[in-house]
């Protein structure tokens, strides 16, 4: 494939704050060459991953002819197993964990018989439920109407959030109830306050907080996650590139922000309770040209950071340090 470095970049005249105790320009994240232990197995693009932090497992989306759509490996990087029913183009992927279950939830783009949906599988790819109407593109007035659905993200009260729209008709975020039904709704297409240009990712944050990475926008929206009132946004760090993807780092001090097509992680401090102020970027780990990282997701255990690149076609991870 690609051979990889990490680069950190450090931004001068941060705030004394930010600087502790990473200071001056030591690495926050290293890479982890030995994940996984079969890359090869990587036979499509591989556009979505999700960790199981509880069972210590990852899930890897892909797309391709012929190929499995969703492969499951150990965090040590063994494969385990992989399964294709019913799965078109998948496009984001979440693990939901409760104290007796546990559950992957799929967002499929395609345009045939399964796409425009929303699925939740068992960790062995039985489908268990879908929302949508498989294969036909929806309209911003139906909520459970999908046009290639981007992201979701579960709660542990089994809460959902949808960002509905990689390029299709809808450009909104939808709040779900446990049972499926519409809690908010907000976004139409545009770049005014709450409206977006491909929402693409979706995550929640300790604080109450939905964040949006709104990406050809180039800029974070966050919404109040009770209300779905919108309360600010962050454009200041992503003039050269938008946030293709949003997640926290385990310990919510930190956004991970992944920007395709200038091959980078951008690592921004997150803000405590109150105003989201404008946005600090601490560091940031570059990868390799072409590289193309799409979607990440987070070990909420152990802090690693696994990275779905669509342009080297494989799923790397890194370890913090």
């Amino acid at each position: 494939k690609f051979d990889y470095y990490v680069f950190v970049l450090y931004s001068q005249g941060l705030k004394a704050e930010y600087l502790s105790p990473w200071r001056g320009e030591q690495q926050m994240y290293k890479l982890d060459i030995g994940w996984p232990k079969t890359p090869e197995l990587f036979t499509g693009q591989t556009f979505c991953v999700a960790v199981d932090s509880l069972h210590g497992l990852v899930y890897v989306g892909q797309r391709g002819d012929n190929v499995p759509k969703i492969l499951v490996f150990s965090e040590e990087g063994y494969f385990l197993h992989s399964w294709n029913d019913t799965v078109e183009m998948p496009h984001g992927i979440f693990v939901w964990n409760t104290a007796t279950e546990s559950s992957v939830w799929v967002t499929d783009v395609g345009t045939g018989k399964y796409g425009h949906t929303v699925k939740q599988y068992s960790p062995l790819g039985k489908l268990l439920q879908v929302l949508g109407t498989p294969g036909n593109a929806g309209s911003s007035l139906i909520p459970l109407q999908f046009d290639q659905p981007a992201e979701i993200f579960v709660e542990e009260t089994g809460e959902i959030y949808v960002v509905d729209g990689d390029g299709g008709m809808n450009n909104r975020l939808l709040k779900l109830s446990d049972d499926y039904k519409e809690i908010w709704l907000t976004g139409t297409n545009g770049s005014g306050i709450g409206q977006f240009r491909i929402p693409h990712s979706v995550t929640v944050d300790a604080f109450g907080r939905v964040w949006v990475a709104d990406r050809d926008n180039k800029r974070l929206q966050v919404f109040d996650k009770v209300t779905g009132e919108w309360l600010g946004s962050w454009s200041g760090c992503f003039s050269e590139d938008g946030p293709y993807s949003v997640r926290f780092t385990a310990d919510y001090k930190y956004l991970i922000v992944a920007q395709l097509n200038i091959n980078r992680l951008a690592i921004l401090a997150a803000p405590p309770v109150g105003s989201i102020g404008d946005c600090v970027m601490v560091h940031s780990v570059q990868l390799a040209d072409e590289t193309k990282p799409h979607l990440v997701d987070v070990d909420m255990r152990s802090g690693a950071v696994y990275v779905a690149e669509i342009g080297a076609q494989q799923v790397q991870k890194y370890v913090p340090l």
